[in-house]
Parts: structure tokens; sequence; C-alpha cells
């Protein structure tokens, strides 16, 4: 039977904790240096290929929060800096700090109508630009066309009464959580952890895939890449079959243009997927259908490991 689920107050509070990293980075060009050259002396100015070379900058709390892969490559350089030194500068040129964000990233943005009009946060930190990124016109849709960037500090002020609000309605931006109940065949393993979120950043789809096929626990909450997937699978007596009938067991995965694995999915039965979509923690653990799964990757090649008897 199809029904929704909804984090807990634990996990919700956990989330919020996570959800801002405490350096700050914004996302520029050259010219827009040049208006900020008198108050760049407390900041790190750090090219755009060096900074995502960066470990530091390239940890998963980072990624997911700033949703890199939506960060334009129009991008020159990255603002890294502390939580006081956004709240601190000018209101002028904090907000077209923060409007430029909105042409190069989807990233931290909201809109006003999370938060209480007394707040703050909406008359300083409320913002507008002539040309939004185009993840941000369907992640974050503005019928007035402003919205509230955040940023640590901004965040670390609010109520925890309103940061409650604020991260339930950005985490349901990636999805209803629409999910099933367990099929009778269901591993215990998966019972344990199923239809639920965590509160780690960086679980992915092959994660849960490995976590599926073995049982090993801490691999759940790991960031696992494709070819580990494969390598792994290959390690417990899994092998492609051209098959295209899914049986009991089966692990399923889409394969992009390049031959690259781009998601996975544990099948338990009767077309119910044990599945993880994306790396945030806001994408729960589910039991969904295969259809609905197979509906997100329309150009991507089918392809079934099945388990050697």
């Amino acid at each position: 039977m199809k029904k929704q689920i909804v984090p807990t107050t634990e996990q919700l509070y956990s989330w919020i904790k996570q959800f801002i990293p405490e350096k700050d980075l914004f996302f520029v060009k050259s010219n827009h240096l040049l208006r900020l050259e008198r108050h760049l002396t407390d900041v790190l100015v750090v090219p755009k290929d060096e900074f995502f070379k960066h470990p530091s900058y390239s940890q998963i709390e980072y990624i997911n929060s700033y949703l890199y892969w939506t960060v334009s490559e129009d991008v020159e350089y990255v603002i890294v800096a502390q939580p006081n030194w956004i709240v601190n500068l000018p209101e002028v040129k904090r907000k077209e700090l923060l409007s430029v964000q909105l042409q190069f990233t989807a990233g931290l943005t909201f809109i006003p109508a999370v938060f209480p009009s007394q707040e703050t946060v909406v008359e300083h930190y409320s913002v507008s630009s002539d040309t939004l990124h185009e993840y941000v016109k369907s992640f974050a849709p503005s019928e007035d066309g402003q919205f509230v960037v955040l940023r640590h500090q901004m965040w670390k002020e609010l109520s925890d009464e309103v940061k409650l609000k604020a991260i339930k309605m950005y985490a349901q931006l990636w999805g209803d959580w629409t999910v099933y109940d367990f099929p009778k065949e269901t591993p215990p393993h998966i019972r344990k952890y199923g239809n639920s979120f965590t509160t780690i950043s960086g679980s992915n789809c092959f994660a849960a895939t490995l976590f599926a096929i073995t049982g090993v626990e801490w691999i759940l909450q790991e960031w696992v890449h494709p070819e580990t997937l494969l390598t792994g699978l290959a390690k417990v007596g899994y092998v492609r079959t051209d098959d295209q009938n899914l049986e009991n067991g089966d692990v399923i995965t889409w394969v992009n243009d390049d031959n690259v694995v781009v998601h996975a999915a544990y099948h338990i039965s009767h077309h119910l997927l044990f599945n993880k979509n994306g790396q945030v923690f806001f994408e729960p653990w589910g039991i969904v259908k295969f259809e609905d799964v197979q509906s997100l990757f329309p150009e991507d090649q089918f392809v079934l490991y099945r388990k050697r008897e």
C-alpha cells in the first residue's frame, strides 16, 4: 500500500545542525571581486579550478549544502569566508553579492514565504536577480521573484521554530516522500532501514544497493562511487544478465551513454525496490515501484545483475 513518511523531530534537529557548513562560500566572477575589493582582506579568494580540487571544500557536506552540481560554468572564483563576514558587509554590497548567487548556484536558496515576515532574515537577506539560475527557477520557484539566500550566521540567528519550518519545507522540495509497504519477501536488514531517513550526508543509491546485497550496516551510510558498486557486486557473486524480467534479489542499474552507472537499486519482489535517490539526507531509503524509478532515467540503459546460483 502507498503511504507517505516523515522525518522524526530528532532527525529534523540533526539536519538543522548540519545544514549549513561553518565556512561560507560565494561564487563570483572577476568583476564582482572588483566591486568588493575593499572588503576582501579577511577572506580567501580561490580560483574555481583550485577550489573544486581542494580537499577541504570537496567534503560531502559542502557539496550537498551548496549543490555543487548546479554551480554555473561561468563562475571564476569562490570566496571562502567566516560566518560574520557577509553579515558585516555594507547592505548594498551584501545584497549585490547574495543576488549574484542566484545566477550561479541554487544552493541554500529559499522563498521568503518560508520565514515569518517579522524575521530580520527576510528584510536583510531577501534579494532578486534579473538572471536566475535555471535550477533556482525549477527547484525553488518564487511568485514575486524574491529569494532568501542563507549562510551560516543568518541560519544560526533564526529561532528553532523557524528553522524547523524552513528545513521541512526545503527538504520536501527533494520529493514527496511517497513509499510503499514492505513486501513479505523483504529481508530483515532492509526492514530495519527501509522507509526511513538518514542523518548522515552522503549516503547514496550505490551504498544502499551494496547494503541490500550484503547486510553490512556501515556501508549504508557511505558515499559510494559507481566502480566501487560494480566491484562489490562481483565480490558477492553478482553477474550481468541480459534477461529483462526482474527476479527477487536482482540489482538494477541505469547506465548513461558514457557507460557510467548513474543509479542502482535492489529488487525485493513484485517490482518493489529498496532505493535511495541522491546523496542528501532529505531523500529517504524507500520502498518504491520500479516504474517510478525507471521514469527518472528515461535516457539511460537499464542493466540487470543477478546472483549466480
